[in-house]
């Protein structure tokens, strides 16, 4: 029987893998070397940086990250110690992109202008931008895409940096590195961020880093630069710039991918990896979550109106907002602002996607159910379109 640690922010361990051995969860943020010791396999978020330092002494055989992006992960480290590896791509995708969507219903007339014929700029071409580039598609809206380490051919509407940050709303869905010739560490620095509209909506929901929050601060107090940008990252996390802050439209504590949904996802993808690493049966265990129905919608809704509705339903982005701007107001010498960082998504609400959720399309107009249906619906009821 195996020996599994896992930060206990990943759900659904035992259900997965508790046939597989003996599964203990750990904080993910203070996980020290000590308690690795007689430990099989280690299933970590992006909080803890697995590399020598951590494995060192420890006779753990596979890493798993249940995230899609793995830079807190010294992969050359891990090769070399013979130690399996596998991350979750894609797992949190949708989650991101109804962060990113409610976002955009949250900040001003945003969506109305995309549907009228505005763009999107989206930074970043693997799982998440290219099911951001999806759903937009899917809804009617033009986007442009920047990913200089892809074969611009096989990239949809691919355009230069500056072309991306020339649109209405510029998303960022970059993986972090400092890798030459294209880093994106800093990617958008002082010269980017006064490259933007003042109308422009910046969202980044990728890595803190992506962008210069010192550059970024200058530019909102400025007024050089975008003056609507919502931040689910920040440098330093999980500490937060207390100014800036104030300064943006909305932040969250690092959460768009946090729907109860990709988050089991991930899970099941990380025991499939580590039954195949292992060479262990893998079940075919059916995923915990029951199907979520949607209240019923209102004929007089169309539009945008429609699409504000149905991803509010699901998220309402503006509560993380407000969680964090608390957290961060407290002035008291002892409050720990990282612990509290954490502390929220830890204990995280059950957040469940828009897409896969059943909708009653027996009342609906076609125009209603061709939105429905391009947001990820499942539609029932005499009236769906065929």
């Amino acid at each position: 029987m195996l020996r599994i640690l896992v930060d206990e922010n990943i759900p659904a361990t035992q259900h997965y893998l508790g046939a597989l051995g003996t599964v203990t969860c750990v904080n993910g943020r203070t996980l020290s070397p000590s308690q690795l010791q007689g430990i099989d396999v280690l299933l970590v978020r992006s909080v803890t940086r697995v590399d020598e330092a951590l494995l060192c002494d420890s006779e753990v055989k596979f890493v798993g990250t249940a995230t899609s992006g793995f830079d807190h992960i010294d992969r050359a480290y891990l090769a070399a110690r013979g130690i399996g590896f596998a991350h979750a791509p894609g797992s949190n995708a949708n989650s991101v992109v109804e962060y990113v969507l409610a976002a955009i219903a949250a900040v001003g007339e945003q969506l109305e202008n995309l549907l009228a014929g505005g763009v999107v700029g989206i930074a970043g071409y693997g799982n998440i931008g290219k099911a951001l580039a999806a759903r937009l598609g899917a809804l009617g809206i033009e986007y442009r895409i920047y990913d200089p380490w892809l074969d611009q051919g096989t990239i949809p509407h691919a355009s230069t940096l500056s072309d991306v940050l020339g649109c209405d709303v510029v998303s960022l869905h970059t993986e972090l590195t400092t890798r030459l010739p294209w880093p994106s560490y800093h990617l958008l620095g002082q010269r980017e961020l006064q490259s933007l509209r003042p109308e422009t909506l910046l969202i980044n929901a990728s890595r803190g880093p992506v962008v210069s929050n010192a550059a970024l601060l200058e530019a909102l107090q400025t007024g050089r630069g975008p003056v609507k940008t919502v931040l689910d990252v920040w440098e330093g996390e999980p500490q937060v710039n207390a100014e800036l802050l104030e300064r943006v439209a909305l932040g969250s504590a690092h959460i768009a991918g946090y729907s109860l949904d990709g988050k089991v996802l991930a899970t099941r993808m990380l025991r499939d990896a580590v039954c195949a690493h292992l060479m262990l049966p893998s079940s075919s265990t059916e995923s915990p979550l029951a199907q979520a129905p949607l209240p019923d919608i209102g004929q007089e809704l169309s539009g945008a109106s429609l699409i504000r509705a149905l991803v509010h339903c699901r998220y309402d982005i503006r509560i993380d907002d407000q969680l964090l701007r608390q957290i961060v107001a407290h002035d008291k010498p002892e409050y720990d602002v990282g612990k509290a960082f954490d502390g929220l998504r830890k204990s995280y609400r059950e957040r469940r996607e828009l897409a896969g959720s059943i909708v009653n399309g027996s009342r609906l107009q076609p125009q209603q159910l061709a939105l429905v249906q391009a947001l990820g619906c499942v539609v029932t009821g005499a009236g769906m379109c065929t």
